[in-house]
């Protein structure tokens, strides 16, 4: 059975810091699995729900260099609810940025550690996925990572062009996954990336093997003996495969 995307994974230097951060906007619980690791997730979840992607955050030694390929976008119900959130999180630490946008309706943002985020004008198609509204991944061919990305997981393809595609959880509930055409070439490892976590009773073997007929290709980044398996999808963007659960 195709798997489900349960969180993203965000480096940082100081997981701690940016894990307030995203804790605070979110308005999530933070948690720690050990040394290095932050966990985010909402209040109350049992997790894995589709109802939410959760966020780990990873500590890591280097320093951002590059634009990330995946980021959020978050939800509001209104302009003065998006002014709001804007200020709020300036407060937390945000910064308003410029990475060429332009005159758009939505606000780019960057975290303490400078992770892009948009804080999104309202809109109807994300009335119902509060907070996060989208987690939105840079490719260089929407259509061919779609039918990658809808084959990986159990999520539904709700519209594909030359430019965009967008899937959502089989149960229509939680955020969207966003695909959207870039001419950036990937260069270096992303710092943010998915994990993808088998249902109960399958077998991650099975899984990986899946994904290798898909486009999936082994990946070497020093994890050692990990209970987790290490891929990149057919442009190279590292993902995860959880053990089953």
């Amino acid at each position: 059975m195709p798997m489900r995307l349960v969180q993203i994974a965000m480096n940082a230097q100081d997981d701690a810091a940016v894990g307030r951060f995203w804790a605070e906007a979110l308005g999530w619980s933070m948690s720690s699995e050990g040394p290095g690791v932050t966990n985010l997730e909402p209040k109350g979840f049992s997790y894995p729900d589709p109802t939410a992607v959760c966020i780990d955050v990873l500590a890591v030694p280097d320093v951002k260099t590059v634009k990330n390929r995946v980021h959020v976008d978050l939800a509001t119900t209104s302009t003065a609810h998006q002014a709001e959130l804007v200020a709020r999180l300036k407060d937390l630490g945000a910064t308003a940025i410029d990475i060429g946008q332009g005159d758009v309706p939505w606000t780019v943002m960057a975290d303490p550690e400078g992770n892009e985020f948009c804080v999104l004008e309202p809109r109807e198609i994300y009335r119902d996925t509060s907070p996060i509204a989208a987690v939105v991944a840079d490719c260089l061919d929407p259509r061919a990572m779609a039918a990658f990305w809808s084959g990986a997981m159990d999520w539904t393809l709700h519209e594909v062009t030359d430019d965009h595609a967008r899937l959502r959880s089989a149960q229509g509930v939680g955020p969207y996954l966003e695909l959207v055409r870039t001419s950036v070439v990937k260069t270096v490892k992303n710092r943010t990336h998915l994990d993808l976590r088998p249902y109960p009773g399958d077998d991650q073997a099975a899984e990986v093997a899946r994904l290798y007929a898909l486009g999936a290709t082994d990946l070497d980044l020093g994890q050692g003996d990990v209970s987790w398996v290490c891929l990149a999808d057919p442009e190279n963007n590292e993902f995860d495969v959880l053990t089953p659960g």
